[in-house]
């Protein structure tokens, strides 16, 4: 089922400073009938309720995509109100802003929403049951969306990289040029996702006119540890550092994660008609991109 689309659509972009909105700044490029409004924290605070109603009547949006999140995890645990009003009540404000003006949200959410007790990919069936707060306060924030709106696309990622940000691959490289060695948590396994494939498949739903509005999950394809990924990040610049793998009980953080939060992707992937790339090829890709 497909419905008509003006060839010069209006996409209002939030939190464009983050690794995902500079990614969909790069993809915007190959769509220049698209009207792209890129705002940042500091052009639109989310949490404003007043500041959402006033940007929606101002200017009529085709489709918002939310890339604003509050996604320090372990921050989260002591900074429960901040992660609640950013992934939940903010979304609220969101999505009553789209119903009222007749947007289609696309909202970004996660696997951490999940408890990791499955041992085989979670499907959007499964029901969620998150471990920390940050997985609690995205879920809530999808709820509002699912109560509020028709006509939205919720798409769950994992463990986000970019050339842009702070991110795990930044991070290994940091330590990289720091340490002769280091130790990584060897027992969680998800699909590490490269920000940059995830704001061209966002496009594509845009640009496909398909109206199958839901919950979609959507990753980069394969499994991993923290401790693979850090390796095929050492393996392909040809650092040396020696990697020890570790449990997780041996590195303690304030928020527990999921020791599996593998997503399958079959329902987007059928519909959308998209192929996934592999984990490290798009590794590949990004690599040479970080200064």
């Amino acid at each position: 089922m497909e419905e008509p689309i003006n060839k010069f659509i209006k996409i209002l972009v939030t939190g464009a400073k983050g690794q995902l909105g500079r990614c969909l700044q790069d993809v915007a490029i190959r769509f220049p009938n698209y009207d792209f409004h890129f705002k940042s924290s500091t052009d639109l605070d989310i949490t404003s309720k007043a500041g959402i109603e006033t940007l929606f009547e101002s200017e009529k949006f085709d489709y918002c995509i939310n890339c604003a999140a509050y996604t320090a995890v372990d921050k989260a645990e002591t900074d429960q109100e901040k992660a609640f009003l950013v992934n939940a009540e903010a979304v609220k404000y969101l999505a009553e802003g789209c119903k009222e003006h007749k947007t289609i949200l696309i909202h970004i959410s996660t696997d951490f929403v999940f408890d990791g007790a499955k041992r085989t990919p979670y499907t959007e069936e499964d029901i969620p049951n998150p471990k920390n707060v940050y997985g609690a306060s995205k879920l809530k924030g999808e709820h509002y969306v699912q109560e509020i709106l028709e006509h939205y696309f919720i798409i769950r990622t994992s463990w986000v990289y970019s050339e842009y940000g702070h991110n795990f691959v930044k991070t290994m490289l940091r330590l990289g040029k720091e340490r002769k060695e280091i130790s990584v948590v060897n027992d969680q396994l998800g699909s590490p996702t490269y920000a940059g494939d995830l704001a061209s498949v966002i496009l594509k739903i845009v640009s496909s006119k398909k109206v199958r509005y839901g919950l979609y999950h959507y990753s980069n394809e394969g499994v991993a540890s923290w401790y693979d990924f850090a390796k095929a990040i050492f393996d392909k610049i040809g650092n040396e550092i020696h990697i020890t793998p570790i449990t997780t009980l041996e590195f303690p953080t304030p928020a527990k994660r999921p020791e599996f939060s593998v997503m399958d992707k079959s329902k987007f992937k059928n519909i959308f008609k998209v192929e996934t790339e592999e984990w490290k090829d798009s590794l590949n890709k990004v690599l040479p991109l970080i200064k």
